[in-house]
């Protein structure tokens, strides 16, 4: 990314070697993500330019800097996307996501859009073989987001859940609330295709271009205990009714940690997880196949997930 508002060129870097502490990663692959379409058009502040973006990647280790005994090279790694200090208070509790000094690969320092990529070993994941890099990458940031925000939703056994928005965090988070012992999963959304998957993945779709989500909710006599915004559009708000007279709760989630993408690593492992359903398109490392994802996101008709193949 050379400038805001421009479509992404295709530019010959040498990638950083590895210092202390640091590996290079061969990139395998990388999602495109809808922040990336916000960090184009400039709805995002972005760091210093020009920059690299992608932050959802998979690869394998290619080379290690002075002081890392592990991973090693060929190891398979997804890379955890928030680069913190590591030794603030917030750090050592595994609360690296508001860690005072941290940024983001593919936001604030070069990304995964490239053949390699170097990051702290600390930010490495450890892949099992069965898990294809693909599926990997969409677990870095999508799954890991959707996890997160359930964890902080105080999602319980038997709870009732309605999902706002069907696309990539939509398709983790249906599947790991139903792991998380979920009884009835509602998902709203205005694509026939989404909710046709959701369907599938055993989810109760709702049509929102066509019925009023929140009437067809409370239909049913009882209100979902976690409902999941991902859509992220301006919206209208009663607090006195609508939060304070049914004492409910609006909770903000930002990111997440390096232990729930562990976590996830066993979701996916026991079966709970399956993400082939997330990624429906797959692009080369070419500016012009990249731009065009993000200008189908921006417009509202990409897949569910696509990820770049260096």
């Amino acid at each position: 990314m050379t400038a805001v508002g421009r479509p992404l060129e295709l530019q010959e870097l040498e990638p950083r070697e590895p210092g202390a502490g640091e590996v290079l990663v061969r990139v395998r692959a990388a999602g495109i993500c809808h922040s990336d379409a916000h960090y184009r058009s400039g709805l995002s502040p972005m760091g210093p330019l020009p920059l690299t973006l992608g932050h959802e990647i998979a690869g394998v280790v290619e080379r290690v800097g002075p002081g890392v005994a592990s991973p090693a090279p060929g190891d398979r790694v997804g890379i955890h996307y928030l680069h913190a200090c590591g030794r603030c208070p917030r750090c050592i509790a595994g609360q690296e996501n508001h860690c005072p000094s941290s940024d983001m690969f593919g936001h604030h320092r070069d990304g995964g859009f490239a053949e390699a990529v170097t990051v702290p070993a600390r930010n490495v994941v450890p892949l099992p073989a069965g898990i294809p890099f693909e599926h990997a990458a969409v677990m870095m940031c999508s799954s890991a987001t959707a996890l997160h925000a359930l964890r902080k939703g105080r999602l319980q056994p038997g709870d009732d859940v309605a999902i706002f928005g069907f696309g990539g965090l939509g398709v983790s988070a249906l599947q790991l609330a139903r792991a998380m012992g979920a009884a009835r999963i509602w998902v709203v959304d205005i694509r026939a295709e989404r909710l046709e998957l959701a369907r599938h993945l055993g989810g109760i779709p709702i049509d929102a271009s066509v019925e009023n989500s929140e009437k067809r909710l409370l239909d049913h006599g009882q209100e979902v205990q976690v409902a999941l915004d991902l859509v992220g559009l301006p919206g209208e708000l009663d607090p006195y009714r609508e939060i304070l007279g049914r004492e409910r709760e609006l909770i903000g989630s930002n990111d997440h940690t390096l232990a729930e993408l562990t976590e996830l690593v066993d979701f996916v492992e026991r079966g709970a997880l399956d993400l082939s359903h997330a990624v429906t398109g797959r692009v080369p490392l070419e500016a012009g196949a990249i731009n065009g994802v993000l200008d189908a996101l921006e417009q509202n008709r990409a897949g569910v997930r696509t990820v770049v193949v260096p």
